[in-house]
């Protein structure tokens, strides 16, 4: 990965990161995510789930659901999804079923990512859509707040 794109993938990180503090502000599991198109935001979400009574509402799926809006489009293509952690199967599926066209995410999700740990969907040959993946970026700080406040709920 080139120094520019590596430094863009952080720079969009940081604010997936942002989103995750929001859900965390909410006593939310402190997930993230933007979808950018054309070094822009389209969408922001956070986790909302206890909040809204909501299973669906992860911070993909409301980042998509805020760009398609904004758009007025459902078709999202040419995007970047960025994410503080793997997608579960729920929203890789939505990445596929929206055209995203690549996917960056902080840490892996080794009891439910959808994308490496346990599935492969958004590369799956054998669906209508496939994306590119980019794993690992700021992992440690996006690993490190969901250990946080995992520790604190036990607590």
């Amino acid at each position: 990965m080139g120094e520019e794109r590596e430094r863009q993938h952080e720079e969009f990180m940081r604010e997936a990161l942002a989103e995750a503090r929001k859900a965390l502000a909410l006593e939310e599991v402190p997930i993230g995510a933007v979808l950018v198109r054309d070094g822009c935001i389209i969408g922001r979400g956070h986790n909302l789930r206890e909040t809204e009574g909501d299973p669906t509402a992860h911070a993909e799926i409301i980042a998509l659901r805020e760009a398609a809006r904004a758009l007025g489009v459902w078709r999202l293509s040419d995007t970047t999804m960025y994410v503080t952690i793997e997608p579960c199967p729920m929203c890789a599926g939505a990445l596929v079923m929206a055209r995203v066209g690549h996917l960056v995410y902080g840490s892996p999700d080794p009891k439910g990512g959808g994308v490496d740990s346990l599935y492969n969907i958004g590369r799956n040959g054998r669906l209508n859509h496939t994306f590119t993946v980019t794993g690992g970026v700021l992992e440690g700080e996006c690993a490190q707040l969901l250990r946080d406040f995992f520790r604190r709920l036990r607590a």
